[in-house]
């Protein structure tokens, strides 16, 4: 099981920078039970081995004029290998497309997509996604709110799993 490479100080590290990566090394130490030096050298580790994939801001869309999100559930015309990489080369291009998941089943995409309003969505959706080659058809939802949004995974539901195999 992906995980069980961690001991349990580098799952501590990853679930407090998940809370809060903009605290100090010195924090970080004192919150998982060790000192300083090597609390640096096991997140340089986490980083270099891809579990840490980088920082970010949590920005308020809101805030800065994105007063519209919307799900667009994308079908496309032929899943050979090659039009599923192009299509998601093509959604990384796109600015408004903020994620890009690929689906099993009758949707092929589900992407989320964030504009300052509806008329800017609407011409995106007519002249660019719609438009694009092997795009079948495209449904989409317009976010009326969010009730939840928590970034990266559950990590007492992983420390469970890890206490029940053990």
């Amino acid at each position: 099981m992906a995980g069980t490479k961690l001991d349990e100080i580098d799952r501590k590290i990853l679930a407090e920078l998940q809370a809060d990566g903009r605290m100090t090394n010195v924090e970080l130490a004192k919150r998982v039970g060790i000192s300083a030096p090597p609390c640096l050298r096991r997140v340089r580790t986490l980083e270099e081995s891809g579990y840490i994939r980088g920082y970010h801001a949590d920005v308020n869309p809101r805030e800065l004029g994105f007063e519209v999100q919307v799900f667009a559930m994308v079908r496309l015309h032929s899943q050979a290998e090659a039009d599923l990489s192009a299509f998601e080369s093509r959604c990384r291009a796109w600015p408004l497309v903020r994620e890009c998941h690929m689906l099993n089943g009758e949707i092929d995409f589900v992407l989320k997509c964030a504009a300052p309003d509806l008329s800017t969505f609407q011409n995106f959706l007519m002249s660019e996604l719609t438009p694009a080659e092997n795009v079948a058809s495209v449904k989409t939802s317009l976010v009326i709110r969010c009730a939840k949004d928590e970034p990266g995974v559950p990590f007492d539901v992983l420390e469970e799993r890890l206490a029940k195999l053990a």
